[in-house]
């Protein structure tokens, strides 16, 4: 690839989003919620694409599993932190970079973006869940015992919300029952 391919790709990419460019060695797209960043390196030899993720401070309950990620699913996009913001980040030699590998990054980078930190909190909420179905059956506990629980949490305002409407809080507890009756039987 050189400099000049990367306004005509980004153009095809996103053909109703404005591509700017605020300098030389850097482009610039927004289509909301998206927005691309690709800088050349000073020298022209590296090409960074960037898009933001979350604040860090958002982020910090996660950082291990953000490590993890790196490690096993980002493919060849990674998480980053700077200026107190996680990024999802990919930098490639720019002399070697083909159109095909700059257009996954691309995808890849909104895919991350998309999700967020969704996958994250997710992971820790069925760790916690399943850190409750141990800690029951340590105990004795069955899984109605421990569904009665729950229920009594809600009821104390321990979980949810005095306030909280009855309907509500409903729909809250059927979806405890729902994932403890899941993971119930695998741990």
């Amino acid at each position: 690839m050189t400099p000049d391919e990367i306004s005509p790709i980004l153009t095809a990419l996103f053909p109703e989003a404005a591509v700017e460019k605020p300098s030389a060695d850097a482009w610039q797209v927004e289509k909301p919620p998206l927005r691309l960043l690709a800088i050349l390196s000073e020298d022209g030899s590296w090409l960074r694409l960037l898009v933001a993720i979350a604040p860090f401070m958002e982020a910090q309950p996660y950082l291990a599993q953000i490590l993890e990620a790196n490690f096993d699913l980002t493919q060849e996009a990674r998480y980053a932190v700077s200026q107190q913001v996680v990024w999802g980040v990919f930098q490639h030699s720019f002399a070697s970079l083909t159109r095909a590998d700059f257009e996954a990054a691309i995808a890849r980078l909104a895919d991350l973006q998309t999700k967020g930190l969704s996958p994250f909190f997710n992971q820790l909420i069925e760790d916690r869940l399943r850190q409750i179905v141990r800690a029951s059956k340590q105990q004795g506990q069955t899984l109605q015992a421990t569904l009665q629980n729950i229920e009594r949490f809600y009821a104390e305002g321990m979980l949810g919300s005095l306030q909280q409407e009855p309907q509500e809080r409903e729909q809250f507890i059927a979806a405890w029952r729902a994932q403890l009756e899941r993971l119930w039987e695998e741990n």
